[in-house]
């Protein structure tokens, strides 16, 4: 296999590994919400994050010092981690690891719709019939769930992931417009450090939240070594992988990736939650993947919108 073969790759397989360690988030957070508030896991997430990242911090003041990168830059921070975090987080306090993987499954489709207002590319009709698919799967999915102690209100949980879809596909589109003037460290700097500052004063707000409860035992050491876990592996790795890849790659093919989440979540699940979904869930969840795979199989045109 020659050099520019594995170069071509590479970013593609630098996305596997990152959507793998994003499934990975949702058990840990799942493990670390049993003993310590929403907001404690991603301070100490963000902590352990931006500890990591100090030594970027003087390359990435002098990024912050072009007005316009700053703008953008702050923008991409604000979605993800600040506000995406804040939404993922207290979903998987009511929801199930694999229920929120499937309502994650929607950033593709809503970063191509994203594009048809900011990017000017036209959505061919199956496109639309894809996500219109995909949505009624995730409200089918939502409103079959019953509430239970380790998923008191699934639907809200719902509702909540889909806020942090909504967040995810801002932060891919500001990521790409930087890919080429922001280093993808940099990036991963800006929303560590920014995630850590947005975050540990919420910390210590005194605000109660009942523990998650799980169907498996929970070692005592688990709870704090998720949380690092998801500090060191996901937010510096997973993210640095997929920054990298968006530097590479178009905003649509590596949005795309995130259709494995909902598999993998499922898998990781079942494996270690002891978490199950309903022979209707199912459907709901065939429904939501039909939907991925007919709007990530339409084509994409570009239109003049000045017309």
């Amino acid at each position: 296999m020659t050099r520019a073969v594995l170069e071509k790759l590479f970013p593609h397989f630098v996305l596997i590994i990152a959507m793998i360690l994003w499934s990975s988030s949702f058990i840990a957070l799942k493990f670390a919400l049993s003993v310590y508030t929403p907001f404690e896991v991603v301070a100490g997430r963000m902590f352990v994050a931006a500890l990591v990242c100090i030594p970027l911090a003087k390359e990435l003041w002098k990024v912050l010092q072009n007005k316009q990168i700053r703008k953008i830059l702050l923008l991409g921070v604000l979605f993800e981690p600040c506000l995406y975090f804040l939404c993922e987080t207290f979903a998987l306090h009511y929801t199930s690891a694999a229920q929120a993987g499937m309502v994650l499954a929607l950033t593709p489709l809503c970063v191509g719709v994203a594009a048809w207002f900011f990017l000017s590319e036209r959505l061919a009709m199956q496109a639309w019939v894809g996500f219109a698919f995909a949505v009624i799967g995730v409200l089918w999915l939502s409103f079959s769930s019953s509430a239970s102690e380790t998923m008191p209100n699934p639907l809200l949980g719902n509702i909540l992931e889909f806020g942090a879809v909504l967040c995810a596909m801002g932060y891919t589109l500001s990521v790409r417009y930087l890919a080429q003037l922001v280093k993808p460290l940099v990036f991963t700097a800006a929303m560590a450090l920014g995630g850590a500052i947005f975050y540990i004063p919420l910390a210590f707000l005194p605000i109660s939240v009942e523990p998650v409860l799980l169907d498996v035992t929970v070692p005592a050491w688990l709870p704090l070594t998720s949380i690092v876990y998801l500090g060191l592996a996901v937010s510096l790795f997973g993210y640095g992988f997929y920054n990298y890849a968006l530097s590479r790659l178009s905003a649509g093919e590596t949005a795309a990736y995130i259709n494995l989440i909902p598999i993998i979540t499922l898998i990781m699940g079942v494996c270690w939650l002891g978490e199950y979904l309903s022979p209707v869930q199912y459907m709901a969840s065939a429904l939501i993947i039909m939907g991925i795979v007919l709007s990530q199989t339409a084509k994409v045109k570009k239109v003049n919108r000045e017309k």
